[in-house]
């Protein structure tokens, strides 16, 4: 994938979702407040976890790894079933951890090869997403508190949200102008 479409579609992923908060906060903020136990969501974001894993692990040439690859192509669909079966309990903030990991990589593995200075938005915000996607795995309750912080004060909600639409609309214009 090249670093230009990358960034028009992480950024239309950050727009799309601020400009509905931003037309209609009081329903977002209950949808966000009940995200961290969403069984749902967390059902599904574990499968995209776990699926896009497999699918990373099928696309690495590590030597080292080849014999272990049949047995990790059953490990990790197994852990990805035990996750949902027996931890329950934040599911959604543990795969939304995992996804945030992988998205990261793909990030990287783009912006990588780009000359443009401004590939480092996406190398910054990748890494922001690692330390985040490590730190909501360790304790998954940080993010239902970051949530409550957030939410708890309507104009501080209304402002994180047009932050992150202005960053949104700057990675559409890296996507469209620099890359």
């Amino acid at each position: 994938m090249k670093l230009n479409i990358l960034s028009i579609i992480l950024g239309a992923g950050v727009v799309i979702p601020a400009t509905v908060c931003l037309l209609n906060p009081a329903s977002t903020i209950e949808v966000i407040r009940r995200f961290p136990r969403s069984t749902v969501a967390g059902y599904l974001l574990t499968a995209i976890g776990t699926v896009w894993f497999l699918i990373n692990l099928n696309s690495e040439n590590i030597v080292d790894l080849e014999s272990y690859k049949n047995f990790m192509y059953l490990l990790f669909p197994a852990i990805g079933l035990a996750t949902c079966l027996y931890l329950k309990d934040f599911l959604a903030v543990r795969g939304l951890a995992v996804t945030m990991l992988l998205l990261a990589k793909l990030m990287l593995d783009t912006a990588r090869w780009e000359n443009s200075s401004w590939r480092l938005v996406i190398v910054v915000w990748a890494y922001v997403l690692v330390c985040l996607g490590i730190w909501f795995t360790v304790s998954p309750w940080r993010l239902r508190d970051l949530i409550d912080w957030a939410i708890k004060n309507y104009k501080r909600f209304i402002a994180l949200t047009t932050v992150k639409l202005i960053f949104g609309i700057l990675l559409v214009i890296l996507g469209i102008i620099m890359f």
